[in-house]
């Protein structure tokens, strides 16, 4: 009959089953994700947002929130160990970043290679990566102490006039930091290179050898531009890790010998925590910040454009 509903067809509760459905595909994905997104906001940026205001003001052991200008950063340029931990940072992240990236290629390459016992190998050079950085820093500074490790070994083998100060060099010992970093994250660099290689499709490299193309010409030409977001990738990774690595130095060097091994982190945490000057420790970590946004923009950049390339 007209203007009774059809129960038996079941339309309006078909009506109302679709328009849940809809209403949960709109908002429930918001309602599951709104905790950790406001959770990310109070711990991440309201946290950002209170250290460049501390930069502002005279808080030493405890937070003083009374605004008193740049006085905080003039006291920071003024201060010779910032200048040092800076020039130290370009000393330990140029090496690293280009052993681990040059390193890690070359493995990559080895490792396309289909050698036997792949699965083997790749575990072996993961493993550093699983290891903490305050494991891997106890075992180098042990390798790298005068009359332990690396001169002890040498020196039990007959070589008795060998020695092996560099971590009492100032400077020598940020290339002792640089060892153990590269040794720590050239296994993670080489599984983001070979995904990359197996990332490319077989039949080009085959055509290219029916062309007549030699294997180090097809890397040269093909293979290296192809997985250029991968390298990218890397460096943007390789980047953030040098600017942030603090457990590696406190563990091997503490900074020394002087302010030989000093880093901005190092510098900030001494400053904001253990001398209780924390308008200065907050000043430091805004320029960090300042920092790794110059760097890591450019190659944000160019890595989407490399990706579009690619594509």
């Amino acid at each position: 009959m007209d203007g009774v509903p059809d129960f038996a067809s079941g339309a309006p509760s078909g009506r109302r089953s679709s328009g849940l459905a809809l209403w949960a595909d709109r908002w429930l994905p918001a309602i599951v994700l709104s905790p950790s997104v406001a959770v990310s906001f109070i711990f991440v940026y309201v946290f950002v947002l209170t250290t460049a205001y501390l930069s502002f003001t005279p808080s030493t052991l405890m937070p003083n929130y009374r605004f008193v200008g740049l006085g905080r950063y003039r006291e920071l340029f003024a201060n010779p160990t910032w200048w040092d931990a800076l020039n130290n940072l370009a000393w330990f992240s140029l090496p690293f970043i280009a052993g681990c990236t040059g390193l890690g290629l070359l493995l990559a390459i080895l490792m396309d290679q289909r050698i036997r016992a792949e699965g083997f190998i790749r575990s072996i050079y993961l493993y550093p990566f699983a290891l903490s950085q305050v494991v891997a820093a106890t075992v180098w500074q042990w390798l790298f102490s005068p009359g332990y490790g690396i001169e002890k070994i040498a020196q039990d083998f007959g070589w008795t006039a060998f020695h092996f100060d560099w971590m009492g060099n100032p400077d020598r010992a940020i290339f002792c930091l640089d060892i153990a970093a590269v040794w720590q994250f050239t296994g993670f660099v080489t599984a983001l290179f070979l995904a990359g290689l197996r990332g490319i499709d077989d039949e080009i490299i085959r055509a290219a050898q029916v062309d007549g193309a030699s294997m180090p010409l097809i890397y040269r030409r093909i293979i290296l531009p192809t997985i250029r977001p991968v390298f990218f990738s890397v460096l943007l990774i390789l980047t953030q890790i040098a600017n942030k690595t603090f457990d590696l130095i406190v563990v091997m060097t503490a900074g020394g010998p002087g302010t030989s091994t000093v880093v901005p982190s190092l510098f900030m945490y001494t400053y904001a925590f253990e001398r209780g000057r924390m308008g200065i420790g907050a000043a430091s970590s805004v320029m960090m910040l300042m920092l790794i946004i110059t760097l890591l923009v450019p190659l944000l950049y160019f890595g989407s454009r490399a990706t579009r390339n690619a594509g």
